[in-house]
């Protein structure tokens, strides 16, 4: 089954064509307007053991999107105003073994509308936004990073597992894996500079775009960047959150690191640990190893392998891997990511082994 409401790759591709200017506007005031946006179609194929099926649509690895920014000077400040949406294009996480259930564009899909005021006091941001922890499960130096991260279920998360009767009786793959990363409320924020390569980070808010989720969201990070042995980056991050919900209280401790050498090779490695009331308390261990360089004309390379290890996801004693190899090809003069992937997952709970899914991903991401 292919969609036939976006573009297919090659197509998006042919249609961009030039890279387009910067746009950004300089108002008479001084203030600065910039618009952005970018757009992921993706070739899907996942097989569920028995069965294959191929879509076209739009990555959830990181969805198509327009938005603008505006900054402005407010005395020794700047103030900023953020406003960011998904297009609500058919998505890779609403397609299953059952069909296709595309929500089309809801009020989810508004991904920032977000106020902030900086200083060398630090940044204080108010709205709709990241809270602390984001990206903190996320932090990658690699240029394969791009397609190939921590959160290993984007192109196949609604999928369910088969069992060895061919009977889809297992859990949806999203069930299985997952990073803990932070995520995006209506939040207050704030941020401390720059202290020696160190950014701290608290946050506080609640879902106002799900009036059924009544929790309390609270979360502290510590983010951390630097240049060393001559040369190599070397980033990390780690974070606490809470989500406060009645009798159904839950809690994470969330770390990744990630180091790029001059010569192009990368190590990265994440972990996280839930405690749940509703649930199981799941971990996972996550690594990857990567390379890149500049072998041709039209931009970087970059190669990985990696591989996703967790415990007590979905019930207590269950068992689930990931691993999984990527390349991502930089056409730099189409501001385009080019990129394939494979991923195959397993597994296994009190109630027996599962078959294997495994997942191809070849798909552009065009941003302006």
């Amino acid at each position: 089954m292919k969609s036939p409401l976006i573009p297919t790759t090659a197509g998006l591709i042919l249609l961009s064509g030039p890279a387009l200017a910067d746009l950004e506007y300089t108002l008479g005031s001084g203030a600065t307007v910039t618009f952005y946006g970018q757009l992921n179609p993706a070739i899907i194929s996942v097989d569920d053991g028995r069965d294959t099926e191929t879509n076209l649509l739009d990555n959830d690895l990181s969805s198509s999107r327009v938005g603008l920014r505006y900054a402005a000077a407010f005395g020794d400040s700047i103030f900023r105003f953020r406003l960011e949406t998904g297009l609500g294009l058919p998505n890779s996480t609403e397609v299953s073994q059952a069909g296709s259930d595309y929500s089309r564009f809801t009020r989810d899909d508004i991904r920032h509308f977000d106020f902030s005021l900086e200083g060398n006091w630090g940044r204080v941001s108010l709205g709709q936004g990241s809270m602390a922890a984001d990206g903190v499960a996320e932090v990658d130096l690699s240029y394969v990073g791009t397609a190939l991260y921590s959160y290993t279920a984007d192109s196949n998360a609604s999928f369910l597992f088969r069992d060895g009767f061919d009977v889809l009786s297992g859990p949806a793959i999203a069930d299985t894996t997952d990073n803990f990363d932070g995520s995006r409320r209506g939040r207050i924020r704030y941020d401390s500079p720059d202290i020696s390569g160190f950014t701290f980070s608290a946050s506080a808010g609640e879902n106002i775009l799900d009036q059924e989720d009544e929790g309390e969201y609270y979360d502290v990070g510590v983010f951390y960047n630097a240049t060393i042995g001559g040369g190599a980056e070397l980033s990390a991050g780690l974070a606490y959150q809470r989500r406060d919900l009645n009798t159904a209280d839950r809690s994470d401790i969330v770390a990744s690191a990630s180091v790029l050498l001059q010569n192009g090779l990368g190590f990265t490695v994440a972990t996280g640990d839930r405690d749940d009331d509703a649930g199981s308390d799941p971990r996972y261990y996550y690594a990857k190893v990567s390379y890149e360089a500049d072998w041709l004309a039209m931009g970087k390379t970059g190669f990985g392998l990696h591989y996703w290890d967790g415990s007590d996801f979905n019930v207590d004693g269950s068992d689930s891997d990931v691993w999984g190899i990527g390349v991502v090809q930089e056409v730099s003069r189409l501001n385009t990511d080019l990129y394939l992937t494979y991923q195959e997952y397993d597994y296994s709970d009190g109630t027996g082994d599962f078959q294997d899914n495994s997942t191809i991903v070849l798909g552009a991401l065009w941003t302006f």
